[in-house]
């Protein structure tokens, strides 16, 4: 099987869907945060500001912004609601109308009678957004917490700001307990830039599709046609009955992941076509893999299922 998010239609493009600015609580207005973003090289970002009464319900219009090499996709880091840890949620809707009801969360603490993150996780989808669950380990999200999130498109794997900030910056444990489950979901890898801090340019998300447009990239985004990264390219993967065969940039490692402890590696010197048996994976339903280069830096394929 040729990996979907390799065979679609199209091109990669590289994009950052965790973002803040002034609006919220980041440093930068956001038509800089756009201008650092595409002098960087990146073709899209979605501005996240904090969906938060303190900072007046932000949905920024970055259209302005956008131009023939570079788009912006609208959204917010939205929340409401007590974890079970007594935090509030942090879930991530891009892709999000400028008109979107506000929750009743007047601050970052909660309050009674707020609506909780899954209803208003459900709320985001319904209204058209790509929806994850925000940096599970630095929220110290429940395996409970994650299950009830059912409108979730995603998981936010790796987290850049929380890596600088708080060394917290994963959601694998989270995703593979939901695969063993057998909720379908995809991954993606963010910065969470605050530029606060050396927070940015430390992880994306490569989204297939034919047009850098909002509409084309969110669909894509949906339907998992993406991988994400710190740093190495993958450029085609192809599943067979017995193996799995990975183009990339150069690698030290590649890794498949399956269900409980299913893992296969190959080790090496710039590999950059990589075959692995699959004989271990043999009871899992899905699968998943990791590229790791001669730096420590990593990329990630969406999981695909037998």
């Amino acid at each position: 099987m040729h990996d979907p998010a390799f065979s679609a239609r199209g091109r990669f493009w590289r994009g950052n869907l965790h973002t803040h600015s002034t609006r919220s609580d980041g440093v930068l207005e956001p038509e800089e945060v756009c201008r650092r973003y595409k002098a960087a090289g990146y073709d899209f970002i979605a501005l996240t500001d904090h969906f938060i009464g303190l900072y007046d319900y932000p949905i920024v219009d970055t259209v302005p912004f956008r131009d023939a090499d570079f788009t912006t996709i609208l959204g917010a880091e939205i929340h409401s609601g007590a974890m079970e840890n007594g935090e509030l949620w942090h879930i991530l809707a891009v892709g999000l109308p400028a008109d979107f009801a506000p929750s009743h969360s007047p601050d970052f603490m909660p309050v009674d009678e707020q609506e909780n993150g899954p209803t208003l996780a459900q709320r985001a989808r319904d209204a058209g957004a790509y929806v994850a669950i925000a940096h599970p380990e630095w929220g110290g999200l429940s395996l409970a917490d994650a299950r009830s999130l059912e409108a979730a498109h995603a998981i936010e794997v790796y987290n850049h700001g929380c890596q600088v900030g708080a060394d917290r910056a994963e959601g694998f444990w989270h995703l593979d307990r939901l695969l063993e489950d057998g909720r379908r979901l995809w991954l993606c890898a963010n910065d969470d830039a605050h530029f606060s801090e050396p927070d940015h340019f430390g992880g994306w998300t490569m989204v297939k599709a034919e047009e850098n447009t909002p509409g084309a990239l969110l669909a894509a985004l949906k339907q998992g046609h993406s991988y994400a990264s710190t740093g190495p390219e993958i450029h085609d993967v192809i599943w067979g009955e017995e193996e799995v065969t990975v183009e990339c940039s150069a690698a030290a490692s590649v890794i498949v992941q399956g269900k409980g402890c299913a893992a296969v590696a190959k080790h090496g010197e710039s590999m950059t076509r990589v075959t692995i048996p699959l004989a271990r994976f043999v009871y899992s339903p899905w699968l998943r893999l990791t590229v790791v280069d001669r730096a420590g830096k990593r990329a990630w394929t969406n999981p695909v299922w037998k």
